[in-house]
């Protein structure tokens, strides 16, 4: 039998632009290779027959020795190219060679370093690395004794943890350590998933709170603190020193620290006083951009989602808690009424009534994925108006009305403590999602994040290319398994867990998504069982331990105590809207007070009766960075509409346009 070694250096994250040659030094036989400014030289510690490097897929030793059944080829450099290096091993009696690599500035550095640990017996190295993990797990017992053990327990935490930078970064969490379907993408997508989504980023920060490792979560809960933009916000996601890659704006990535913070205060890991700086910049962000996103959470469409509403109402609490234990009882005060007011505005915003979708399934209506942001005032963000353009459809196929657009995304509502289980409009949910979202596979059953989805293999198995056939997410099994607990069927959600468990590859990783149709086994896809996407992802082993603790706990783990507390066991119910230009409607459920929220001092000029009769009146309330006052619509009845402009106080100048609001009878009918 021969062996070969093969490597194919992608230096600086990039496949093109690489230089590949065989060389020495010192009389050691070294394969080198370079690009730009980093140069890189491996070796062997036993003797090979051949050495050759040439150009991938074209001339490199797989293609040699694929044809010709042994290695024939002996090129000794390649230039400029996206290059690979072959070396025929000459492998040892008892059978054991190692291969040791070296970076550096120059070809020379590289090698000395190779040369170098080619002086130490990798034994210790490999105890080094074992003794760190052991330390790790014994550290975890300490910190909490855990009286679970699930199947996927231990490789999930080690994946968690695996993820997460330790000594130049300390705390960054990266999504993983993998590129979806990497083996046909090119250097222009060099992030993959090697890059932090604050979101994914605190959902693995409370894994590792549920499993012991809260030196895990306040390292992350620190790196969060430092990348904080200055409006308190966080990119949509970042390099490792917090540089920005896409330029998103997603509201859930500025609550979920919130809420990491808020756990961490309340378990008396941090001091809250240390960390009220970046909440009150956070709280102040979202009252001044939400509740509309400009991303949902699948980073495709912008508008009023469930998900992003329900972490943002529970950011908002939680924010207020902070507040009054810093003595800004005025501003708790504030973040309460907003979060109060976004909580009753949801059904309005995101619960389709009467469509095509609801007389299908025999229910009075649903929440939908994403209701449309205001676009020139012409949908009044409404669940039941307005077109989402689904991302990576083909040219035509990508407008779809927002009423038949449904998500698993509503599950949050009842995740994050604002609606019941048993609400009726939940249940109704459920049933319109598991008719169209839900796959029964091998594993078991899977939920696709929304229809029309294009985000997955094409139907042929060929990978996806900017457009395909969004597939099944164990991620949303877990999901679905926090769901039934909280309606507590137990056993159900224990069901669900052990799906997750068969959706794992051969050696125990989660993936993004997995194949729900027939076998291709010519591309490796097989029903129930990993796709071509990330994989390991670590939100879905973070929703895998969360879900081993809430079933051990009989709750869910991660349901904020604010909320569980003001709209489940409390009864706040707000009367209140607010429109701000960041949240503009056209029209008003009548008995409830309209609030202008403005981000400078303004007179706001209205009338209730066609400008007959006209008010002035100032925003005479300010907080965080927020100016507002209240207009009396209470009193006024259906068919009434308020008009108002503005004059801007700072500016001394008008707004130059009107805007309208009228009062309606009946929720929806605009």
């Amino acid at each position: 039998m021969s062996v070969y070694s093969l490597m194919a250096p992608h230096i600086g994250n990039m496949g093109n632009g690489n230089t590949a040659w065989i060389g020495d030094y010192k009389g050691v036989p070294m394969m080198y290779a370079m690009r730009g400014s980093i140069f890189m030289a491996a070796c062997i510690d036993v003797p090979h027959s051949r050495m050759s490097c040439g150009f991938s897929g074209f001339s490199d030793g797989w293609q040699d020795i694929s044809r010709n059944r042994k290695m024939t080829w002996e090129f000794h450099r390649a230039d400029n190219g996206n290059v690979a290096i072959t070396a025929e091993v000459e492998v040892p009696e008892s059978g054991e060679f190692t291969f040791y690599l070296g970076f550096g500035n120059t070809a020379d550095e590289a090698a000395l370093k190779a040369r170098s640990t080619r002086m130490k017996d990798y034994r210790d190295v490999l105890r080094k690395f074992t003794s760190q993990w052991s330390s790790y797990h014994a550290y975890l017992g300490k910190q909490y004794a855990k009286e679970w053990n699930n199947a996927l327990d231990e490789r999930s935490i080690t994946v968690v943890k695996s993820h997460q930078a330790k000594d130049q970064f300390p705390g960054a969490l990266i999504a993983s350590l993998s590129i979806p379907w990497g083996n046909s993408k090119g250097d222009n997508d060099i992030g993959g998933y090697h890059l932090i989504w604050p979101r994914d980023m605190v959902e693995a920060a409370e894994a590792q709170i549920a499993v012991g490792d809260i030196d895990g979560a306040i390292s992350a809960l620190r790196f969060l603190l430092v990348t904080q933009e200055d409006d308190g916000h966080w990119q949509q996601n970042m390099w490792l020193d917090g540089g920005r890659y896409w330029e998103g704006i997603q509201i859930d990535e500025t609550a979920f620290p919130v809420l990491l913070a808020h756990k961490l205060w309340k378990l008396e890991k941090i001091d809250m006083h240390n960390a009220w700086p970046m909440v009150r910049k956070a709280a102040e962000f979202l009252v001044r951009s939400g509740p509309c996103t400009q991303e949902d959470r699948w980073e495709e469409d912008g508008g009023y989602s469930p998900f992003t509403i329900a972490v943002e109402v529970a950011a908002l609490l939680s924010a207020a808690e902070f507040a009054e234990f810093n003595g800004e009882a005025d501003t708790a005060a504030f973040l309460r009424e907003t979060a109060d007011s976004i909580n009753s505005n949801i059904e309005r915003w995101t619960y389709a009534t009467g469509t095509d979708v609801s007389r299908r399934f025999g229910v009075d209506g649903y929440y939908v994925r994403i209701a449309p942001p205001d676009r020139g005032m012409r949908f009044a963000s409404s669940a039941l108006l307005g077109y989402v353009p689904i991302k990576n459809r083909p040219v035509g196929q990508s407008d779809v009305p927002a009423e038949e657009i449904v998500s698993t995304d509503a599950l949050a509502l009842v995740r994050f403590g604002l609606r019941s289980p048993g609400d009726p409009r939940i249940l109704n949910t459920i049933r319109v999602m598991d008719g169209i979202l839900r796959t029964d596979t091998r594993s078991g059953p899977v939920w696709h994040r929304y229809n029309y989805d294009g985000y997955g293999e094409h139907d042929d198995g060929t990978p996806f290319n900017g457009t395909g056939k969004g597939r099944g997410w164990p991620l949303l099994v877990g999901e679905r398994a926090h769901y039934e607990l909280a309606a507590g069927r137990r056993e159900e959600a224990q069901k669900l867990m052990a799906a997750m468990e068969k959706m794992t590859s051969s050696g125990g990783m989660l993936p993004e998504q997995v194949w729900d149709a027939p076998d291709i086994p010519g591309k490796g896809l097989f029903n129930g069982k990993p796709s071509g996407s990330a994989m390991p992802l670590v939100w879905a082993h973070a929703e895998y331990l969360k879900l081993g603790r809430s079933i051990h706990d009989g709750r869910i783990y991660d349901m904020p105590e604010v909320t569980r507390l003001r709209y489940l066991e409390g009864s706040n119910r707000s009367t209140l809207s607010i429109w701000a230009f960041s949240n503009k409607f056209t029209w008003l459920e009548e008995g409830r007070t309209l609030r202008i929220q403005l981000r400078a001092t303004a007179t706001i000029h209205w009338s209730g009766d066609g400008w007959k009769t006209i008010v002035d009146q100032d925003t005479d309330h300010s907080c965080l960075n927020q100016f507002y006052t209240d207009l009396p619509t209470s009193e006024m009845k259906a068919g009434d509409t308020v008009t108002f402009t503005f004059f801007w106080k700072d500016s001394a100048t008008w707004e130059g346009m009107d805007y309208s609001v009228r009062i309606m009878a009946d929720h929806g009918k605009a």
